[in-house]
């Protein structure tokens, strides 16, 4: 019912950037389908009401499954999902540890609205990408800083088909909260707990849990969202064979962190 090929043009555009923008998956592609429909000619006509399922629908099945099986292959995430907000692990309304430095909510909010720009990328994603921004300015920053310089290198550990009664006798004995627990050629399988040992009828490895680990190469500063999560008390540093090498627990970060912030603070002033 419009004429015009150049306003047809642009009301075709327009339209399909609207309804993307609406429902927030914004690709420029999608403009030029609509664009695809107004100058098709015959073969649009033909198809009618068809042709937004035939081919434009199927040829983004196939992309969409495309992507999907690369992302597969490069073991990457796809779709992207909502990224849940962070909770208090201890069933708290305080906000996790690692939220209640540096920037807030607030913050981002009043930089979007001081910047009068519309970006396409949600908000908390944005928040997220910020905070692995500050993380890996710091890891950068103290890059020289190795898990093998302030990781415990003489580790308490207990073979898996110990009972539960050695297990909570070293953690007593020694003073920890958190034992690796082995196998027969040494290598990590997890770590136990008084929590764990708790419910523990047998042997150690029936209640065994997932432990991080780490390289002794690795930046030392780069443990920091794994020991301030509120669940993890250590780190076990391993050889590429999982073989225990050292550990390293929040008091070990929280002093390497003091030590490196004084020396920065050193450095500042004898700058000035």
């Amino acid at each position: 019912f419009i004429h015009e090929p150049v306003l047809v043009v642009g009301i075709a555009v327009s339209l399909a950037i609207a309804a993307m923008s609406f429902t927030r998956c914004l690709h420029p592609p999608g403009g030029a389908a609509a664009l695809t429909a107004v100058f098709g000619g015959p073969a649009v006509i033909d198809a009618g009401f068809l042709f937004p399922f035939v081919p434009v629908a199927l040829n983004s099945i196939v992309l969409v499954a495309l992507g999907y099986g690369f992302h597969k292959l490069t073991r990457r995430t796809y779709p992207h999902g909502t990224t849940a907000a962070s909770k208090n692990s201890h069933g708290t309304i305080d906000p996790p540890a690692q939220e209640r430095i540096g920037f807030r909510p607030e913050d981002i909010d009043a930089a979007l609205g001081a910047l009068e720009e519309t970006f396409d990328i949600d908000r908390n994603d944005l928040e997220r990408l910020l905070r692995q921004v500050e993380l890996q300015a710091m890891v950068r920053t103290h890059r020289t800083l190795l898990c093998e310089d302030i990781m415990s290198r003489d580790v308490i550990a207990v073979d898996e088909h110990a009972d539960a009664d050695e297990a909570r006798h070293l953690l007593l004995h020694h003073n920890i909260r958190m034992l690796p627990v082995v196998d027969a050629e040494a290598k990590l399988i997890g770590a136990v707990g008084l929590r764990e040992l708790a419910r523990a009828a047998q042997a150690v490895k029936s209640v065994t849990k997932a432990v991080a680990t780490a390289s002794a190469s690795a930046p030392a500063m780069g443990l920091l969202p794994v020991l301030t999560d509120g669940r993890s008390h250590a780190v076990v540093i391993v050889d590429d064979n999982q073989h225990i090498l050292g550990l390293i627990t929040q008091t070990d970060l929280l002093a390497a962190t003091a030590r490196a912030q004084a020396g920065d603070k050193a450095l500042a002033e004898a700058a000035a």
